[in-house]
């Protein structure tokens, strides 16, 4: 089991543990507040499709901000340097931006509750359940993450014990998802995108004073790592040699396509954020105005990384008591003053519970919507689902506690959250896509394409673990396994679909893409048309800025 130094203890005083009760405090006001506004199951999983673009938008950033996020992106930045700001620019944006502009309308017209739901009425329920299966499976497994990173992080920095740290947040979550439903998750979100960016700013900003600036971190880092740790770019080509162990058409197909396309545009814990606006209209915006904040995490995520690696040259080496997971920690233990500790520690429990609570929601709404309701129970009084609803919530932080020791085994949890999303989000993101874009796709392709298309990257990296694929970073493997998900996926799913017979074109309105579908405005409201909030200016606009964002990392 992997948990960081104890040379990382911090002195919190009074004044940080004050901040820390009263972010508490204010999460379960927001639940109960929350509360009120809970009367079906629509509410309960999706707000009753009621909230304004700017609150869904903040949400679907925040829920991606979680454990993966602070510790991960950060234990990349000090473990692959610049190359890891494409997990944001070609690993992100394009596809936040393909979800909006492209997806959304089709998810959000055809009324359904949850990703799975939508290959229910485009397929079959084999189809359906498989991918409710995976989906629930996903979930817990990446809330295990959360809960994991967060009791780690707890016992290194405050001296609590892991169970007791995991407890506390598992009750927290527990509670305000069980007591509001998913508008006090998203709330919460939004609560916890602001103390998030708070807490890592100072923390940044003390960083780069202590390393000499910018051009302190340029030097440092060029003189220990070379100048190619801090170009995106530099040493992708076929043969070469860089820190990613991947090159370019890998990071382009594997991350930038396969992974990135297959987590935006079907990942739930995300897609349920858009799916709970109040129209159409705001339901695309969600994801990209979500779209700017993310391009510019890095500042606060990567960049701290490349610190912790200048002020502790040994991190993640071997005989090192610090690994990579260590460097937000490590940072805040050498340079966070009192107060500003407190609520550093603060954003850090923040984003754990913002990253749990999205998948905690997304595993509740799946199993009740996808599983229980239409397989175990159907035909139920609406109230008897909201009741499973909160009990399945109770069950999934449980399993979440259980999952959480799996991740044990990674010295950089990034690494294993983009192994869980090469395994279950690629193969979900082919068979959609086949879905959406072509009339010929059958219920039975549907259904052997992601089978095969999950097993066959899991194969793929098993044989990575026992020895018989040798390959120099975790990261390429990931990419490598997300590649060989997407071909298969494909492969398996065009003959059986030329091979069987396909849905009569009159029952796939709505679920097929046409032009017209994908312009759809839906119902607008008063304000919905103005040219700032117009989806197609957002959309480019964030392709725009982020190609300009590679420009720093590319010279």
């Amino acid at each position: 089991m992997h948990t960081l130094a104890d040379g990382l203890r911090l002195s919190m005083n009074w004044m940080d543990s004050l901040i820390l009760v009263i972010y508490f405090v204010v999460v379960l006001g927001i639940a109960f507040a929350a509360k009120r506004s809970v009367h079906s199951t629509l509410d309960f999983f999706l707000s009753g499709r009621s909230l304004p673009a700017w609150v869904t938008g903040l949400a679907f950033v925040s829920a991606n901000l979680g454990a993966t996020e602070i510790l991960g992106m950060a234990a990349n930045g000090a473990q692959y340097g610049a190359y890891t700001v494409h997990w944001y620019l070609i690993g992100a944006i394009p596809a936040m931006v393909f979800l909006g502009l492209v997806m959304m309308p089709f998810y959000y017209n055809s009324k359904v509750r949850s990703v799975p739901e939508f290959l229910l009425r485009r397929f079959s329920s084999s189809s359906h359940l498989l991918s409710a299966v995976i989906f629930a499976v996903a979930s817990v497994l990446i809330a295990g993450v959360n809960l994991y990173a967060l009791a780690i992080v707890l016992q290194a920095l405050l001296g609590w014990p892991i169970p007791l740290s995991i407890v506390i947040a598992g009750v927290f979550v527990l509670i305000y998802i069980t007591v509001g439903g998913l508008t006090s998750a998203i709330y919460n979100e939004v609560l916890q995108f602001f103390v998030i960016v708070a807490a890592l700013v100072p923390l940044t900003v003390l960083g780069l004073i202590r390393v000499g600036g910018v051009s302190g971190v340029i030097d440092k880092v060029t003189a220990s790592e070379g100048a190619q740790f801090l170009s995106a770019w530099g040493g992708t080509g076929f043969g070469q040699d860089n820190p990613l162990g991947a090159n370019w058409l890998t990071i382009s197909l594997g991350l930038g396509f396969a992974i990135s396309f297959g987590y935006w545009t079907t990942n739930f814990a995300e897609v349920q954020r858009s799916l709970s606006a109040k129209n159409l209209s705001a339901a695309r915006r969600t994801p990209l105005i979500a779209a700017f904040p993310k391009m510019f995490i890095p500042l606060v995520v990567v960049l701290p990384g490349l610190i912790a690696l200048i002020m502790q040259p040994n991190i993640g080496q071997p005989g090192s008591q610090y690994d990579y997971n260590s460097a937000i920690p490590l940072l805040m233990a050498q340079l966070l003053p009192n107060g500003v500790l407190g609520l550093a520690v603060t954003g850090l429990m923040a984003s754990f519970m913002a990253g749990m609570a999205a998948n905690v929601s997304s595993f509740n709404t799946v199993f009740t919507a996808d599983i229980w309701e239409p397989y175990i129970k159907p035909n139920m009084p609406d109230s008897h689902y909201l009741t499973v609803g909160r009990v399945i919530t109770a069950i999934g932080v449980v399993i979440g506690i259980g999952t959480a020791f799996i991740a044990a085994s990674f010295s950089n949890i990034m690494n294993y959250m983009q192994t869980l999303f090469s395994f279950f989000n690629v193969p979900l993101f082919a068979t959609f896509i086949l879905a959406l874009f072509w009339k010929r796709m059958t219920a039975k392709a549907g259904f052997w394409g992601l089978l095969l298309g999950t097993l066959a990257p899991i194969a793929f990296y098993s044989m990575y673990r026992v020895g018989i694929v040798d390959m120099d970073s975790a990261q390429g493997v990931n990419m490598i396994a997300a590649i060989i998900a997407l071909v298969t996926d494909l492969a398996v799913s065009v003959p059986i679909a030329l091979a069987t017979t396909p849905k009569p074109e009159a029952e796939l309105a709505g679920l097929v893409y046409t032009r017209a579908d994908a312009t759809d405005s839906g119902e607008m409201q008063r304000g919905d048309d103005a040219w700032y909030r117009k989806p197609a200016l957002l959309g480019w606009g964030a392709i725009v800025l982020a190609v300009l964002c590679y420009v720093p990392f590319s010279l």
